[in-house]
């Protein structure tokens, strides 16, 4: 088997998840063509991966007419089927199926790409327009499909039923999200395949001694990531006399706002902005770190990997209860779950870390026994080459 795997505007900054696993995906001797709907914006993507994963990817928009024109021409009926797929939409409106009716050229770039190469099943890390894509591949040139979904569905569009009718499975990386499939698509296998993480990579660090306890969030600065609530516990942590340093790496739209709250609670003493770092850096940061926190809000979270890498370094984590995070962490045994906006909880989580350094120890030791057990990308590829394969 050769594997298409196709994630949209591929290699960017959150991507380190999906080089590991095509990376462990050809380790297990399973051959990987990579897809990706279009070109991200230069300098996007930190990561040492990038050039190399923009070498190997091929982009689908705008498509190579030649390829797409051709299949299009030489097969009249599946091109027709197509079109019907989108007119059938019953919850897309007519200008969406306009702008999917765009997508017909791409598909069939990517059917004869896909033949040309031997590509023998699509693997598409998305729900959104990427899966309609899929399904347009499917009918074009019965290209066996599968989807990884990675959020709450609502926020992939509309229509998921059709999208997943012809899948071979589609994975969730938490259990909500495969209730969530099986719901809209009771037909449809839903297996949980986590994200994974390098656990051979992600190791905890030497003995370190921060003369302040020093937390880390790694994220995109965007506004469900939750920043501010760290940043309001750290400015009431500072008021009961408590300093704690904190440490964000990432960038994103929030940048600007999340910088005026630093100044705003007069937290420039305490926390340091570190701008996008690569994964060696990341790395660096983890085992530099005495905890890590993401207090996301809202929907779209679900199975974080900084979460995943933080506890395979041996971090504490203080995490939100959203998505698929009470699934990931044992509240007081392998992590701290707080509810979401909590600030009062978020401080108090944060002290009793600073606080009791053998807490934070066993919590960190537990932390990384559940990464080895569940979230090494190993384990995680071989599961969805499992599910490609038909076998469990």
């Amino acid at each position: 088997m050769t594997l298409g795997y196709l994630v949209p505007e591929f290699p960017g900054q959150t991507h380190a998840f999906f080089w590991r696993e095509i990376r462990a995906i050809e380790e297990a001797g399973t051959p990987v063509r990579l897809y990706s709907t279009r070109r991200p914006p230069v300098g996007s993507c930190p990561h040492d991966f990038a050039v190399e994963a923009v070498r190997r990817t091929t982009y689908l928009f705008p498509p190579r007419v030649g390829p797409a024109t051709n299949h299009i021409l030489r097969h009249p009926l599946r091109a027709a089927k197509a079109v019907a797929y989108i007119a059938g939409l019953k919850q897309t409106s007519a200008k969406g199926k306009s702008r999917l009716l765009a997508l017909l050229p791409s598909a069939a770039m990517l059917v004869a790409d896909a033949h040309k190469y031997g590509v023998t099943h699509l693997h598409i890390h998305s729900c959104a327009d990427a899966a309609h894509l899929g399904a347009l591949a499917h009918i074009l040139g019965n290209l066996p499909y599968s989807l990884t979904l990675h959020g709450d569905l609502p926020v992939y569009g509309t229509d998921h039923a059709a999208k997943m009718k012809h899948t071979r499975f589609v994975a969730a990386v938490t259990r909500s999200l495969a209730q969530q499939i099986s719901q809209i698509s009771p037909q449809t296998k839903a297996p949980v395949i986590w994200m994974g993480v390098d656990c051979d990579l992600f190791v905890p660090g030497l003995q370190k001694v921060n003369p302040v306890f020093t937390v880390a969030t790694v994220a995109r600065l965007n506004h469900a990531k939750g920043h501010r609530f760290f940043l309001r516990a750290l400015a009431r942590l500072r008021d009961d006399g408590t300093v704690v340093h904190y440490k964000i790496a990432g960038d994103g739209p929030e940048q600007n706002r999340i910088t005026a709250e630093i100044r705003e609670l007069g937290l420039q003493d305490q926390v340091e902005m570190l701008g996008p770092l690569d994964e060696t850096a990341i790395l660096g940061l983890l085992q530099g770190v005495d905890a890590l926190a993401l207090t996301s809000i809202g929907k779209g979270e679900a199975a974080p990997v900084t979460v995943m890498e933080a506890m395979s370094c041996g971090l504490p984590v203080i995490c939100s209860r959203i998505g698929g995070t009470p699934d990931m962490i044992q509240h007081n045994v392998d992590g701290l779950l707080v509810e979401q906006e909590d600030v009062s909880a978020i401080a108090g989580m944060t002290a009793r870390l600073a606080r009791d350094p053998d807490l934070c120890r066993r919590i960190g030791e537990a932390a990384r026994i559940t990464a080895l057990s569940q979230f090494d990308h190993r384990l995680n590829a071989r599961k969805l080459l499992n599910q490609i394969a038909g076998t469990n």
